[in-house]
C-alpha cells in the first residue's frame, strides 16, 4: 500500500485556489505562495503536522468577502467549508478534517478566533508574516486605495 504524502495533493490545492479564490490585488496567488512557503518553514521548525498546514495554507483564502463587506468576519468560516468538501472530493484523509477546519477559521484577523493547536498558529503566523514588511505595506496601499 502506497504511503500518503499531503504534497501529492499540492497541485490540485494550486489548481483549486487558481479557480475559486477572490483575488484581490493583496490576495492573489503570489500570497497564497508566500504563505505556503512561510507555513512549511514554519511548520519544520516548530515541528507541526504537515498533513494539515499545507491544505490549510493553501486554501485558507478560497473564499472571502470584499474587505468593507459586513460578513468580511465570516470569511474564514466559509473558506474553512469550502475547502473541506474540495478535500473530500479529493479522497484527502477525513482523520486531518477538523484540524484543517480550525486552521483555515483561526487563520483570519477579522474572525477574532484563537488557535488552540501548533497548526493553526503556523498558519496564522504564515499569514501574517506576509502582512509584515515591504510586500505587507503595498498589499495595504492597494487594498486602502480601493
Amino acid at each position: 500500500m502506497p504511503t500518503f504524502s499531503c504534497e501529492d495533493y499540492e497541485e490540485a490545492m494550486i489548481n483549486f485556489i487558481a479557480k475559486e479564490m477572490n483575488q484581490d490585488l493583496a490576495h492573489d496567488m503570489n500570497h497564497v505562495f508566500r504563505v505556503v512557503k512561510t507555513a512549511k518553514q514554519l511548520c519544520k521548525a516548530e515541528g507541526a503536522m504537515l498533513e494539515v498546514v499545507l491544505p490549510a495554507a493553501y486554501l485558507h483564502d478560497c473564499f472571502s468577502f470584499p474587505k468593507n463587506h459586513p460578513e468580511r468576519s465570516k470569511s474564514s468560516a466559509i473558506a474553512a467549508e469550502k475547502a473541506l468538501s474540495f478535500l473530500e472530493g479529493l479522497g484527502y484523509p477525513s482523520e486531518y478534517f477538523d484540524a484543517i477546519h480550525h486552521s483555515i477559521l483561526a487563520h483570519s484577523y477579522s474572525a477574532n478566533i484563537t488557535p488552540k493547536t501548533l497548526e493553526a498558529k503556523v498558519v496564522q503566523d504564515a499569514d501574517r508574516l506576509d502582512a509584515l514588511g515591504a510586500i505587507g505595506i503595498a498589499r495595504c496601499l492597494q487594498v486602502s486605495s480601493n
